[in-house]
């Protein structure tokens, strides 16, 4: 089973202005494709205190191996999320966010929008849905699919390409 941790961007819900409604669909979303979520967290739309959440998430002894964000991938000024996850990321996983904005697109042209990112920081996967839960959904399980697969191989465990139906 695969340790995630949910990070919502977001200066009103981080005011308790508005409720968190992404961040705990994402939760329900990753439970029930069989990921312990082990941590969740709401920062501000700054780029210092997502940078932080991330690292502390992927450098602590025993890492998450999947972070997902959701927030702050948009136009706004203050949508920094995008930054921040390139700031702490080793290695950028550019064919995740393309699939992510190929199946939103399917739904919606504002797809084309959307400026989320995927890394990889150490052992842990860093994954950018948008704030929007509909969105975040959508982005989510076009994802999903294919996650165990590259967080096996990430891990280091046998992965075998070879016997993949798909």
């Amino acid at each position: 089973m695969f340790k995630a941790a949910v990070l919502t961007v977001s200066d009103r819900s981080f005011r308790e202005e508005r409720p968190d409604a992404g961040g705990p669909l994402v939760v329900e979303i990753l439970k029930n494709a069989g990921y312990a979520v082990a941590e969740t967290a709401i920062v501000p739309d700054e780029q210092g205190r997502i940078e932080a959440a991330l690292r502390q998430w992927c450098d602590r002894e025993e890492p998450v191996d999947l972070i997902i964000t959701t927030g702050g991938t948009g136009f706004a000024p203050r949508d920094v999320t995008p930054e921040a996850t390139i700031a702490v990321c080793d290695r950028l996983t550019p064919g995740i966010p393309e699939a992510m904005r190929y199946a939103s697109m399917q739904v919606t042209n504002r797809a084309m929008l959307s400026r989320a990112q995927a890394g990889i920081r150490k052992g842990t996967l860093i994954i950018n849905l948008p704030g929007s839960p509909k969105a975040a959904r959508e982005n989510l399980e076009a994802v999903l699919p294919a996650l165990p697969h590259g967080l096996e191989m990430l891990s280091g465990r046998p992965a075998d390409c070879a016997n993949l139906a798909d």
